[in-house]
């Protein structure tokens, strides 16, 4: 079966990489012999993210050009990928086996973007035909191995990047899990477990602060003994939380945590400048951006370690020009 990439054993220096539907890279790899390149994963993503196309349809044999698959349901039951002229044709199976063989090399990669709509790579939405009436309630079968095999993986198909909140959470969740595979190759430790938690502790509040004093619960209930078992259920949450999206309110409720920490430091003149950049982010005419910017001016008099330490406080130039709030 074809392979992921030739560069699966090595990372190009400074980009993280992200798995993608060859397709969408301009790849010749779809039943007619066309492709859907993206311009602006190609362009806009393709300068931080080391993007590996893999077709699993052409991974388990199929030609270019070839008979088109579909999902198709008999009677209520397992749903099947079959070829739209001879649904006797069935590629479930091979296409669930090209996801595992794939295991070892997508271990590595910190995010995924799919082929919206497709019998094999798309996330959700996909037709299933029941006799001669679809339904959009369908995931790819390729896709659905992918996203059990890495629950903590972030998923995308190149539609919905259109749209800017999920966009937004994508790229964030992406440069998550890319420093937190940067932190376990350095080595996995109870330090460096309370580390991250600490400099993601806003981060997490501003999706759930809920989950965020559960996480930061895990983290202080850990030591050498649980560490791994620990780690692993710490990744599962910070993951699934970070799914949820950021809301204004959150966002407000961090932005007034971390000024408190500056309330004996400030001038009049100092405080009545944040509150009213605090309002005009509640207010929906700035973006979080702006007091985030205006407090960090305030810490460069006032050091603190923890703020300048936090990845909410200062997220790296590349995530915050992909998620757009520069």
């Amino acid at each position: 079966m074809q392979a992921m990439s030739d560069r699966d054993d090595a990372t190009v220096a400074g980009k993280i990489p992200v798995g993608i539907s060859s397709c969408l890279m301009g790849q010749a790899v779809r039943h007619d012999g066309g492709h859907k390149a993206n311009c602006y994963i190609m362009q806009s993503l393709g300068v931080h993210f080391e993007l590996r196309p893999f077709c699993p349809e052409l991974a388990i044999g199929l030609g270019v050009p070839r008979t088109p698959i579909r999902l198709q349901r008999n009677d209520g039951a397992r749903i099947h990928c079959v070829f739209v002229d001879d649904d006797s044709r069935d590629c479930t199976d091979v296409l669930q086996l090209a996801a595992d063989q794939q295991i070892q090399s997508q271990s590595r990669l910190c995010g995924y973007i799919l082929k919206q709509d497709s019998p094999s790579c798309g996330m959700e939405k996909v037709k299933v035909w029941e006799g001669q009436t679809p339904l959009r309630d369908g995931v790819g079968i390729f896709a659905r191995r992918l996203m059990e095999n890495f629950p903590t993986l972030p998923v995308e198909e190149e539609g919905r990047l259109r749209d800017s909140a999920l966009r937004e959470n994508f790229i964030q969740r992406v440069f998550a899990l890319s420093r937190w595979r940067e932190f376990v190759a350095n080595r996995l430790s109870v330090n460096g477990l309370i580390d991250f938690h600490a400099r993601h502790s806003l981060v997490i509040m501003s999706h759930d602060q809920l989950q965020e004093q559960k996480l930061k619960q895990l983290v202080a209930a850990t030591d050498e003994s649980n560490l791994t078992e620990n780690a692993e259920q710490y990744l599962l949450g910070f993951m699934k939380v970070l799914c949820v999206f950021a809301s204004r309110e959150n966002h407000l409720g961090v932005l007034r945590y971390v000024k408190a920490t500056l309330a004996k430091q400030l001038s009049g003149e100092e405080e009545s400048e944040l509150v009213e950049a605090i309002e005009k982010y509640r207010a929906g005419r700035v973006s979080v951006m702006v007091p985030i910017t205006l407090l960090n001016h305030f810490f460069k008099k006032h050091p603190n370690d923890n703020i300048a330490n936090s990845w909410y406080m200062n997220p790296t130039p590349a995530e915050l020009q992909l998620r757009g709030d520069s």
